[in-house]
């Protein structure tokens, strides 16, 4: 009987090193379906890949900075709505935040100029309005401002074969930019309320970007300034504007310029309180200064029977929106103890005489006292502002004859003719080059610098 051939040891533990080394080349089989990651000699490890049938691969796409071409911002109103980009007016009721918008949107028809002198570029407008009806408010605001309304869109239904529905910005965002490229294309779309764009949860993060963000694409894909208008949240006094927009915190972190739009309080003569618009953030641009503006109330141009809001721009207003905004509801929100205090402590400081400005900004000062509120006092009890040796002082009606000097205390006893004669020895009386008239106006007494008008 033949034996099997004597392997020497060392021949024995060769074959055991071929075997292993045959089965870590070849893996054992595969699960059905699927390929699996193996470990590679170097370390590395293959990506896990989807046989076919199955959802493809999602890869990342890098930019190289090298491959981009730097470009400048394209304004509409350089340094206030860029094109392509998202902006926010926040601000109270009843400062008029739509009709500045409709003034802007007038403005963008017509090739128009901002206040700061600068020409828009001529384009369409596009207003999506979830509060104003756009035949018996908007419309007439707009041909009040002079737009040019061929350039006027606004968004109303979505067709779908012979229904219509509700424009729905979930679903309807790529018809509406088919419709902007079919009617030229625009250079701004209004969106009033912003928070209408929100089906979720508006006080959300998650939910108020998830909606916006179509918005914003839209945006960017025409070339258009995106303008959301909102409200300021009750209870905010004090805190950055941009915390104090409606909603969540995403409204203002999207918009790359916030501004806002405030009034001042009502003035104690009647005069209309003053209107400012300022930004308060600013991503591509300065993120101070503003513009002075007021509302009026005028016809429509070919139909006087309709009365129209428009808002016109004034002078420009240096500082930041937090501390315009901050003065303005002072003095909005100012109680009766704040005014009542500073009318006793004019008639107090008063009393004896007259007194030099200067002195009593002091004693304002030293009494806690806002220099604001004794201006307004000033009004309301008839204290008179004068000049004697080219210093401005203050007096009661009652103490008329005097000057910060006399120290004397009323003259209600004295001559009429006395009383008379001590008016005149305070007034400038020196006459104008050009005499125009024989009104107390001439004898300079409405010149104090500084100073309201007597």
């Amino acid at each position: 009987m033949r034996q099997p051939p004597f392997r020497p040891r060392s021949q024995f533990a060769d074959a055991v090193r071929e075997y292993r080394h045959e089965t870590e080349r070849t893996p054992p089989p595969l699960p059905p379906r699927w390929e699996m990651a193996v470990d590679r000699p170097n370390g590395s490890r293959p990506p896990i890949q989807v046989v076919e049938g199955q959802q493809s691969k999602t890869t990342v796409e890098l930019t190289c900075a090298s491959t981009l071409k730097a470009e400048p911002v394209d304004w509409l109103w350089r340094g206030w709505l860029a094109r392509g980009k998202a902006h926010i007016i926040g601000g109270q009721p009843g400062a008029g935040k739509t009709t500045l918008a409709m003034l802007m949107a007038s403005t963008a028809t017509i090739a128009g100029l901002w206040p700061d002198g600068s020409r828009a570029p001529r384009g369409n407008v596009i207003i999506w309005s979830g509060e104003d009806d756009p035949a018996d408010t908007l419309l007439p605001r707009l041909v009040a401002s002079g737009a040019d309304v061929e350039r006027v869109f606004f968004v109303s239904d979505v067709a779908q074969g012979e229904e219509r529905r509700p424009f729905d910005p979930a679903k309807d965002m790529e018809p509406l930019r088919e419709a902007i490229v079919k009617a030229g294309g625009c250079v701004l779309i209004v969106v009033d309320p912003i928070v209408s764009a929100v089906a979720g949860d508006s006080h959300k993060n998650a939910d108020t970007r998830r909606a916006l963000q179509p918005l914003v694409d839209l945006a960017a894909s025409v070339d258009a300034a995106l303008l959301g208008i909102t409200h300021l949240s009750k209870g905010t006094s004090g805190r950055e504007p941009i915390e104090r927009i409606t909603g969540s915190i995403a409204f203002g972190a999207l918009a790359r310029v916030v501004m806002i739009a405030a009034k001042e309080g009502e003035t104690e003569d009647g005069t209309p309180p003053r209107r400012f618009l300022a930004r308060a953030k600013s991503n591509i641009g300065p993120d101070e200064g503003g513009f002075a503006y007021e509302l009026l109330q005028e016809p429509m141009p070919g139909d006087d029977r309709i009365i129209a809001s428009i808002a016109v721009f004034g002078e420009a207003i240096e500082g930041s929106a937090r501390d315009m905004l901050a003065a303005a509801e002072a003095e909005s929100s100012e109680d009766k103890g704040a005014f009542g205090e500073a009318e006793d402590f004019l008639k107090e400081q008063l009393s004896e005489g007259p007194v030099l400005t200067t002195e009593l900004q002091a004693a304002a000062k030293a009494h806690a006292i806002a220099w604001r509120t004794v201006e307004r006092a000033k009004k309301a009890i008839g204290v008179e502002a004068f000049r004697h040796d080219n210093k401005w002082s203050w007096r009661l009606q009652n103490h008329v004859g005097l000057t910060p000097d006399d120290g004397e205390g009323d003259m209600s006893g004295a001559r009429p003719q006395d009383r008379h004669s001590a008016k005149v020895a305070v007034l400038d009386l020196t006459p104008p080059k050009t005499p125009t008239s024989n009104s107390w106006r001439s004898c300079g007494l409405n010149s104090e610098e500084g100073e309201d008008e007597i």
